[in-house]
C-alpha cells in the first residue's frame, strides 16, 4: 500500500501529518508512507527527520495586504500556482499513492484535487474549528473529511462525508507522570507552576506583557514560571527582562524554545499562550487550565475561534491582543490562583475536549476502503 500526504506551513499541520502516518504504519507495517510539501517549509526538516520520503512542491499563499513586498510575494504566488498543477501530477504519476491526505497548508490543495480528479481515494484533516479556504475548497472534492472540532462540521459544508476525530497528539503527552515531572524541577509541594509561550518564533506582544506578570509576580506571588521567548524575540527579551530585573530570579526561568513540552505541560498547573490547534489540543489531552490569546496574523482568525470551544466549557480565558495589557493578564492570572481547586477544575474540563483515540478513529474509518489495497 501506498500513501502520499500533504502537508505544510506550520507544525500545526505538520505534527498531525506525521501521527497519522505513524497511525497508518503501525496497522499497516507494509505501508509506502511519502510527504508532499515545500523544500524551504518547515516540513522538509521534520519530515525527512522522520525518516519518509519527500516530493517537494513550491506553493504559497496571495497576501491580501497590498504593499511594495507583497506584490512581490503576490508575483511569486502566481508563478508557483501556475507550476503546481503539473508537479502535483508529476509527484502523483511517480509515487501511485492507493491513498492521498491532505494535512493543512497551501500544499494540500494542488495534490488533493489532482489526486481526486485522478480517483485515487483521498482524505483531508482540518485542524481548526474555523477552516481555512484550502480544506473549505477540498471538502467538496474528497471522499473522507475529517475534523478536530465539531464548529468546523458546518463551515466544512459537507456533513455527510466528515468524521470528527480531534487533532492527534503525540504519545509522549499521555506517557507523562505529573508527580516525577514536577519533582524534576524542584518545584515546591503546592507551588504554582505558570508555562507560558507565544510560538516557536515568538510573539512581541505576549512577551511585553508576560514581562510584566514576571515583574508582579517575582514581588507579590511564589510562582515558578517558564517563558519562551521565540528565536525571533529573544534578544529584545533580554533587554526588556533587563530592564524589568527579572532576568536572574531563579523562579522566572527564561528560554528560547520548548523542547520538552510534554514535561512541562505535566508540571504546570496554569498555561498562557497562543491558540493553535495543535497547542490546545496538548493543552486539554493534559488536562490543563488557560489563558488563551489568539494571533490576529492569521488567516480566518481561526486560532479565536479554537480558543473559544475552551471558553466556552469553563476551560480556558481568552483575551484578544487588541485588548491585552501587562495589567489585565495580571488580574487575570491573579484571580485563577486564588484557588488551586478552581484550576482544577478547568483542566478537568479541557480535559473533556481530548480525543486520545484520535489516530484509531482516523485509521477506522480509512481501513475498509484500503481493505483490498495489497
Amino acid at each position: 500500500m501506498k500513501v502520499l500526504i500533504a502537508a505544510g506551513g506550520t507544525a500545526g499541520h505538520i505534527n498531525p501529518a506525521l501521527a497519522i502516518a505513524g497511525a497508518i504504519r503501525e496497522h499497516r507495517p507494509d505501508a509506502e508512507i511519502h510527504f508532499a510539501g515545500r523544500k524551504k517549509g518547515m516540513e522538509y526538516g521534520l519530515v525527512t527527520k522522520a525518516g519518509y520520503r519527500f516530493h517537494s512542491i513550491e506553493v504559497n499563499g496571495i497576501q491580501r495586504r497590498l504593499t511594495p513586498k507583497n506584490v512581490v510575494r503576490n508575483v511569486v504566488a502566481l508563478y508557483h500556482l501556475a507550476l503546481s498543477v503539473p508537479r502535483a501530477n508529476a509527484i502523483l504519476d511517480e509515487v501511485r499513492p492507493d491513498l492521498v491526505i491532505g494535512a493543512g497548508g497551501y500544499v494540500s490543495g494542488p495534490i488533493l484535487q489532482a489526486a481526486a480528479k485522478k480517483g485515487i481515494l483521498t482524505a483531508i484533516h482540518e485542524q481548526n474549528a474555523f477552516p481555512g479556504v484550502t480544506n473549505k475548497i477540498l471538502a467538496k472534492h474528497v471522499d473522507i473529511v475529517f475534523a478536530a472540532m465539531p464548529d468546523a462540521v458546518e463551515r466544512l459544508a459537507a456533513p455527510q462525508k466528515t468524521v470528527i476525530v480531534g487533532n492527534p497528539v503525540r504519545a509522549e503527552i499521555y506517557a507523562q507522570d505529573r508527580v516525577e515531572a514536577r519533582r524534576s524541577l524542584g518545584l515546591a509541594q503546592g507551588q504554582i507552576m505558570l508555562l507560558s509561550f507565544g510560538g516557536s518564533l515568538g510573539a512581541q506582544r505576549v512577551n511585553e506583557v508576560v514581562a510584566d506578570l514576571a515583574q508582579w509576580e517575582l514581588k507579590e506571588r511564589n510562582f515558578y514560571h517558564i517563558h519562551a521567548t521565540g528565536s525571533i524575540e529573544k534578544d529584545d527579551f533580554a533587554k526588556l527582562s533587563a530592564e524589568k530585573k527579572i532576568d536572574h530570579d531563579p523562579r522566572f526561568v527564561i528560554r528560547e524554545y520548548i523542547d520538552d513540552m510534554p514535561r512541562l505541560l505535566a508540571a504546570a498547573d496554569l498555561v498562557i499562550s497562543r491558540a493553535g490547534a495543535l497547542t490546545l489540543a496538548e493543552i486539554a489531552a493534559m488536562g490543563r487550565a488557560s489563558i488563551l490569546i489568539p494571533s490576529p496574523n492569521v488567516a480566518e482568525n481561526h486560532q479565536y475561534h479554537n480558543a473559544m470551544q475552551l471558553q466556552k466549557l469553563g476551560a480556558a480565558v481568552v483575551v484578544e491582543e487588541k485588548n491585552l495589557t501587562g495589567q489585565k493578564l495580571i488580574e487575570i492570572v491573579d484571580g485563577l490562583t486564588q484557588n488551586a481547586a478552581d484550576l482544577m477544575e478547568m483542566g478537568i474540563k479541557a480535559k473533556a475536549l481530548s480525543q486520545p483515540d484520535s489516530l484509531e478513529k482516523i485509521w477506522k474509518t480509512l481501513e475498509p476502503h484500503l481493505e483490498k489495497v495489497n
